[in-house]
């Protein structure tokens, strides 16, 4: 008795489909939970989400988002992410990310900083230079707990340049 079981077809009943545990389907992400920092934006300080980001401006400080962050290949990001999933395509000169899920670096981006990640993708043609090390869910509730409690003790300070 298979999937595809000719008594099945011929009963007019449709086959069954065995459920994955280890997978899920992409989530129809509504346009109007996304947030954006647009190119030619600038944002300093602590940033909380529990949707989707796309920052195609410059981010300075800590992002605690808890689904996606795409990064496009113009953007600037320096401080610490932490998110579910990340797609990184720009560049980042000091930092760290801490990902439950996958962190992906595009072709083209430049990151000198801290890896922490569950998956990691590396596209040909990404620079990489930092430490980096896989973690597990609990390892990035730790990291993620501790930098709720640093946010709410002390949200960050822009840098002043004297």
């Amino acid at each position: 008795m298979g999937l595809f079981d000719n008594n099945n077809l011929k009963s007019g009943a449709k086959p069954e489909v065995p459920q994955s545990t280890s997978f899920s389907a992409p989530k129809t992400v509504d346009i109007n939970e996304v947030s954006r920092l647009a190119m030619g934006s600038c944002f300093k300080g602590d940033l909380v989400l529990d949707h989707d980001i796309r920052i195609d401006g410059t981010f300075e400080g800590r992002l605690f988002c808890g689904s996606r962050v795409v990064v496009g290949e113009k953007a600037v990001v320096n401080g610490e992410v932490y998110s579910t999933v990340v797609d990184f395509g720009g560049t980042m000169e000091h930092g760290k990310f801490y990902v439950k899920d996958a962190l992906t670096l595009q072709s083209g981006c430049k990151v000198k900083g801290d890896l922490n990640f569950h998956r990691l993708q590396v596209e040909i043609g990404a620079s990489y230079s930092g430490a980096c090390q896989m973690i597990g869910e609990n390892e990035f509730n730790q990291a993620a707990s501790s930098l709720k409690a640093q946010m709410k003790q002390a949200p960050a300070q822009p840098e002043t340049k004297e």
